[in-house]
Formats: structure tokens, C-alpha cells, sequence
């Protein structure tokens, strides 16, 4: 019969391919569409898939003779990082008053602005497309860092709003005692404890507005376009030319990866904050 120490070690086998199966399918995306952007147009729709061809660069040599792809990145980075920090500032106090200063409504405005990720963007395209216009900020970076910084709002205040709860309220007395004021609470004893949870938020909102394409596609045309209508921009009535539509995809997608690869430690450490008592 099978001793408890070897099932353990089968058991942890067994856990350990599953967990390498998975990562391979979550993967596979990714890889299938950086070989794709080394193909030919040809080579991209060969029946069945090559794995084998010769690579060539052509893809993303037409990208930049097309389009300037540094333009649209940087208008990517730009707006992500100015609505991400916009949406920190705008989060913090209020996950502080509503974390620390409870009252009956609470529980009921998060509850509410989390409703609002429910609505269909498509709901209130006109209402903001004719408010962007009449203000002079169609295709305009000013607009898009407002938008992203509101819809991503309702979650940055939830996730701040639980890593301040997991605080014990004690700790604020003292503060309180020592004289502090509500300013060094927040960036004196509240942020340096949960600075890996503010990461892992700021890390999430990234992520989000570097990704969002719907506000982008309907509110900017070349100015202030991202990397995102830059995609979308391969996409013609003559049809879809899958090896460019890579090349620009893996262009797009290789920042926030790279990004998110050297964030990972202290995403992973966010994340689980407040998990262990």
C-alpha cells in the first residue's frame, strides 16, 4: 500500500502539473500571437498552423513606417499613469473616512459605486461624447485620464478601502495621542503599512486604463490615441492581416507585461495583505 508520505508527494505531483497545464493554457495566447507577429501574411493563415517558418521582420518595420508607434505609446503611458495617480489621490481620503469614520450609509455608497461598473460604457456614450465636444476635448489626453480615472474609481476605493479595514484601529489612537494630525494618519502611519497593498491597487488600475479601448476608440482619433486604437486601427473592410494585427498587439501588450513581471513580487505581496492575522 501507498505510505502518507508518498501520497503526499503524488498528490503535490499531480498539483504541480495541473498548475503547469494551466499556466500553459493562460500562456499559449500570448505566445501563438508574438510567433504569429514573425510570420507573413501568408505563413498567418496557413491551414493547419506552421510552427515552423522563417521569421521576418517586415511586420513591424511596416508598423513604423505606417504609424509612429512611439506617439501612441507614450500617449498610453501618459494617460494611464496620470488617471491611475489622479484615481489614487481621489481614493485614499475617501477609503480613509469611510474605512475609519463608519457610518449607517456606508456599506450602501460602496455597494452603489460598484453598481456603476454594471452600466454598459455604451449607456452614456452621447451624454459624454456631446460633453467632450462642447468643451473642446474630443481627442484630447485630458478627457480620456478623466474617464479612465472614474471608471476605475469604484475598485480602487474597494481594494483600499479593505487593506485599511485589516488595520487595527489602535493603531490610530496612538497616532491620535502622539498628536498627529488626519494628514500624517494617511501618509505617515496608514500608507507606509499598506504600501503593498496600494502597489497591487495602483498596479490593477494600470493594467485597466493601459487596456481600455472602448472610451479611446469613440473619443480620440490620432492626437491623443493609445495603443489601443492603434490596434484597432489593423482592422479594415478589405479584412483582417493577422501577422501586422500581431507585430502591433505584441508592441502594445509588451510594456504592461514587462511591467507587471518586475512588479509581480509586491503585486502578489498587495494581494494577500491582510490575509494572514
Amino acid at each position: 500500500m501507498m505510505t502518507l508520505k508518498q501520497s503526499r508527494r503524488l498528490q503535490s505531483a499531480l498539483l504541480g502539473t495541473l498548475s503547469w497545464l494551466i499556466a500553459a493554457l493562460i500562456f499559449f495566447p500570448i505566445f501563438w500571437m508574438v510567433l504569429t507577429s514573425f510570420k507573413t501574411e501568408i505563413d498567418a493563415f496557413a491551414t493547419p498552423p506552421q510552427f515552423i517558418f522563417t521569421p521576418t521582420l517586415e511586420n513591424y518595420l511596416h508598423i513604423q513606417e505606417r504609424s509612429d508607434y512611439f506617439h501612441f505609446a507614450w500617449n498610453s503611458i501618459l494617460i494611464s499613469f496620470s488617471a491611475t495617480i489622479l484615481c489614487l489621490l481621489i481614493a485614499v481620503p475617501a477609503a480613509y473616512s469611510m474605512a475609519f469614520f463608519e457610518t449607517k450609509r456606508t456599506r450602501g455608497t460602496l455597494l452603489w459605486m460598484l453598481s456603476t461598473k454594471m452600466l454598459p460604457p455604451v449607456g452614456v456614450l452621447m451624454p459624454i461624447y456631446l460633453l467632450a465636444k462642447t468643451f473642446g476635448l474630443l481627442d484630447s489626453r485630458i478627457a480620456l485620464i478623466v474617464i479612465y480615472t472614474l471608471i476605475n474609481l469604484p475598485i480602487v476605493v474597494w481594494m483600499i478601502y479593505t487593506y485599511f479595514k485589516d488595520i487595527p484601529g489602535e493603531i490610530l489612537e496612538a497616532s491620535r495621542l502622539d498628536g498627529a494630525t488626519t494628514r500624517q494618519e494617511i501618509f505617515r502611519v496608514l500608507i507606509p503599512i499598506c504600501k503593498g497593498g496600494l502597489a497591487s491597487t495602483a498596479l490593477l488600475s494600470l493594467i485597466l486604463c493601459w487596456n481600455e479601448a472602448f472610451w479611446s476608440l469613440n473619443l480620440t482619433s490620432s492626437n491623443a490615441a493609445p495603443l489601443t486604437a492603434l490596434i484597432a486601427s489593423y482592422s479594415s473592410p478589405e479584412g483582417l492581416f493577422w501577422a501586422k494585427l500581431s507585430a502591433v498587439s505584441t508592441l502594445a501588450c509588451a510594456p504592461i507585461l514587462i511591467f507587471g513581471w518586475i512588479s509581480q513580487k509586491q503585486l502578489v505581496r498587495g494581494l494577500s495583505f491582510g490575509a494572514v492575522k
